[in-house]
């Protein structure tokens, strides 16, 4: 099993500015280049370091990768403790039994995020489980380095089927990472792969759908979206592989969906979905931009009881912030032009740099300039299996409200 690590009290020395020190105390991993005031040694790229406040006493260890902004991921804030196997392996087995406490035991149809990231203390790392295979996904150089002692574990503890690799958007610009999609270990999922979530099937291709495949981050949304449904033509915006659309006829007894995407490759999953779970006679799909979409159904006076808006990420970084807050404005107002009155709108954000008080007063902004009030009935985030770090605050990235507009 092969390792880089070493005793972090040897590891070269990374020295913090003065009064830079106390998030770090306080276990955030995210070590920015911006806090750095000199580096004693000289790390290679993706080797241990030692963090060190400006008077001189140590905080962390962790991995240094001089290509990124995020300078050192910092893992351990035991001094000496070595960044090796056993430390990721602890790690990976205080994630696992966190999923299996929350689910059960694992079986050839359930799916769920086994390992996330900053919350379950591997900056870097992201493992999702879909019945028998595990989709990967490394977004920091250190644990890339040590992908083969990582693989190395995920089988000795869940004897997977194949382990597959999948690669995050910007990842190779932002942490200079050589990343392709592809089988690490095993052998290649089926396409598509068949799970279970809340009694519904569905197929779902993890080779080359969005993130891993499904929004697995949506599962408790999606099951209380169908307690507001009832008897409702709903219209599903960004509906992918039709999760929300084929629970709120299942589950919440709608009365009829309008699903809509603009990927023909998900549609054919999405149709797919809808006729093994029984629902294709109420379920419409059509292949269009959103914007359009919306445009159109307000131009032709189409009314819904329900709007379903689950679009993508839409900044990665800071600076598109505020383009980001105007396209999340321009989607729910055509959204609630579309809405009768006393209907529901469901409006998510999986864009972290958005916060709740962002997307909240956004909302306020709409029900102003639409002279629409809204009440929001439930303020909801990311299923469990997508935990929060309260020492790293950017893990908690997904919002969904369910609001009714009057």
């Amino acid at each position: 099993m092969s390792t880089l690590a070493s005793e972090p009290k040897s590891a070269p020395q990374v020295r913090l500015k003065p009064r830079r020190a106390l998030p770090f105390f306080g276990h955030h991993p995210w070590v920015f280049a911006g806090a750095i005031d000199r580096i004693d040694g000289e790390p290679a790229p993706g080797s241990d370091v030692a963090l060190y406040a400006a008077d001189g006493q140590f905080i962390a260890a962790g991995l240094y990768n001089p290509a990124s902004q995020i300078r050192v991921r910092l893992y351990s804030w035991t001094e000496g403790q070595p960044l090796d196997a056993e430390l990721w392996g602890a790690r990976l087995d205080a994630a696992i039994a966190l999923r299996q406490s929350l689910y059960g035991p694992f079986d050839s149809e359930n799916a769920c995020r086994l390992v996330f990231s900053e919350a379950d203390g591997l900056s870097g790392l992201v493992v999702d489980r879909y019945g028998d295979w595990l989709l990967v996904q490394f977004t920091a150089l250190g644990l890339w380095q040590r992908r083969e002692t990582i693989f190395d574990l995920l089988e000795s503890r869940l004897k997977p089927k194949g382990i597959w690799l999948r690669t995050e958007k910007g990842m190779r610009e932002s942490e200079r990472l050589e990343l392709t999609d592809g089988l690490a270990r095993g052998v290649e999922p089926p396409r598509p792969l068949f799970i279970v979530e809340n009694g519904l099937r569905f197929g779902v291709d993890v080779t080359q759908g969005h993130k891993t495949g499904f929004y697995l981050d949506q599962r408790e949304n999606r099951l209380a979206a169908t307690r507001h449904v009832a008897g409702h033509r709903v219209l599903d915006l960004f509906c992918y592989t039709g999760a929300f659309g084929i629970a709120a006829l299942k589950h919440g007894r709608a009365r009829a969906v309008h699903a809509v995407d603009s990927s023909e490759p998900a549609l054919a999953l999405a149709r797919a979905n809808a006729e093994l779970n029984g629902v294709s006679a109420d379920l419409h799909f059509e292949k269009s931009d959103t914007f359009a979409a919306l445009e159109r159904l307000a131009a032709a006076g189409e009314t819904f009881d329900t709007v379903i808006l689950d679009p993508p990420k839409l900044t990665r970084h800071r600076a598109g912030l505020a383009k980001a807050l105007r396209g999340y404005h321009s989607l729910n107002e055509l959204a609630v032009k579309v809405l009768r009155p006393g209907a529901i709108l469901i409006t998510c954000s999986c864009s972290g740099l958005v916060g709740r008080d962002d997307f909240v007063a956004m909302l306020a902004d709409v029900s102003q300039r639409t002279a629409r009030p809204i009440q929001i009935l439930e303020s909801r985030g990311q299923a469990p299996d997508h935990p929060i770090s309260v020492h790293c605050l950017e893990s908690g990235y997904l919002k969904c409200y369910v609001c009714r507009v009057a």
